[in-house]
């Protein structure tokens, strides 16, 4: 695995954010505005973020009411696209340090496929590319993406989504029940 380091370069508030668009063989073939991708399914690429601490729990975030989908649901610790012309890790560095106020190195832990209905009338279909690193130190979330944080057990964590799937993120229920040996030590 390669470590990435932490540079970032943020997203201005209010920016027409787009999606890279992918073809059946996953390489790029253009791109579209983040809320019609998700409106019509086209499939794109985006990047998720497990965090764990040096204990072994991993750093959980509630998505904001307000966001477009999943709002008020639980779910790893930040995801996102890559802006069209940047790098994958370099996406998930930013996006880890705009969502939760931190900073740590990225090692790619896997690469999944997944296509899902998020709100009625809105479809993820996305290849993720799945980031873990290591952190131990203050959180400082944005409040227009976080509701809440928390630091979790992984069995903890696993009871929970068996208890009560609803509560959490539909990709990250396919993270923890198709590769949590990719993601624990």
């Amino acid at each position: 695995m390669q470590q990435i380091g932490t540079d970032y370069v943020a997203t201005p508030r209010g920016a027409s954010e787009h999606v890279v668009l992918l073809d059946g063989a996953d390489l790029p073939i253009g791109t579209a505005e983040k809320l019609d991708a998700h409106r019509q399914g086209l499939k794109h690429l985006a990047i998720s973020v497990i965090v764990r601490d040096g204990a072994g729990r991993w750093l959980l975030q509630r998505r904001a009411a307000g966001k477009y989908h999943s709002g008020g649901l639980w779910t790893n610790t930040c995801c996102s696209h890559p802006r069209p012309g940047e790098a994958v890790p370099a996406a998930a560095a930013r996006r880890l340090v705009e969502e939760m106020g931190i900073a740590c190195p990225l090692e790619l832990a896997f690469v999944t496929t997944y296509r899902a209905a998020v709100e009625p009338d809105l479809i993820e279909h996305e290849v993720v590319h799945v980031f873990l690193g290591t952190y131990d130190g203050a959180i400082s979330p944005d409040p227009d993406e976080v509701d809440a944080w928390r630091w979790v057990a992984v069995a903890e964590l696993v009871e929970d989504i068996d208890a009560r799937p609803d509560a959490y993120t539909v990709w990250f229920r396919h993270y923890v029940a198709d590769f949590l040996d990719k993601m624990t030590d």
